[in-house]
């Protein structure tokens, strides 16, 4: 039997969400807090928040969601029979809202200068799951995370420019074949 055959050692991980992650599927980046709003206990749905406040360099706010998110998941954990230190993995999906808030948390603790509780969060990512700080880095990188320009917005005119009538412009001039300015 191989390690990823083998039930984990807690049993306990976090509830699966499918509505919450329906609804964060169907949403754009201005509806995530209608997300959370209409799910507060989920800790997937602040997860959300909080990477998102993360990815638009709002270091405070990432904190706060992430914090959160952090909570909720502790609660649903110990409830499951978690205890603080024991292993959360990271290949039970549902956990990844949890080891993702501590990962988010963390960042933002570097950003706002908080670098003792920043190394606090480090371990206790590690210590939940060794391999989650990488895969979170190749998987959830703030990059991922761009804003959406809609089409309407894209093509429409800007209000700065205005089309003129008149002579047209003169054409650049060209330096001559041999490269002399």
């Amino acid at each position: 039997m191989t390690p990823e055959e083998s039930a984990p050692a807690s049993g306990a991980q976090l509830a699966d969400e499918p509505q919450v992650r329906q609804a964060l599927a169907d949403a754009d980046r201005s509806s995530v807090a209608g997300v959370v709003a209409g799910h507060p206990t989920s800790p997937l749905a602040w997860t959300e928040l909080a990477d998102l406040a993360d990815s638009e360099g709002r270091p405070i706010e990432a904190f706060a969601y992430a914090a959160v998110a952090v909570e909720l998941a502790s609660e649903q954990l110990t409830s499951s029979g978690w205890q603080p230190g024991t292993a959360v993995p990271w290949s039970t999906e549902p956990n990844r809202a949890y080891l993702r808030a501590l990962d988010t948390q963390r960042r933002a603790a570097e950003q706002l200068g908080l670098g003792e509780r920043a190394q606090r969060l480090a371990r206790e990512l590690a210590s939940a799951d060794a391999e989650a700080p990488a895969r979170i880095a190749s998987e959830f990188t703030p990059t991922q995370l761009i804003t959406i320009v809609s089409s309407d917005d894209a093509f429409a005119p800007s209000s700065s420019t205005s089309a003129s009538e008149g002579e047209p412009l003169a054409e650049p001039a060209v330096a001559d074949a041999a490269g002399e300015d």
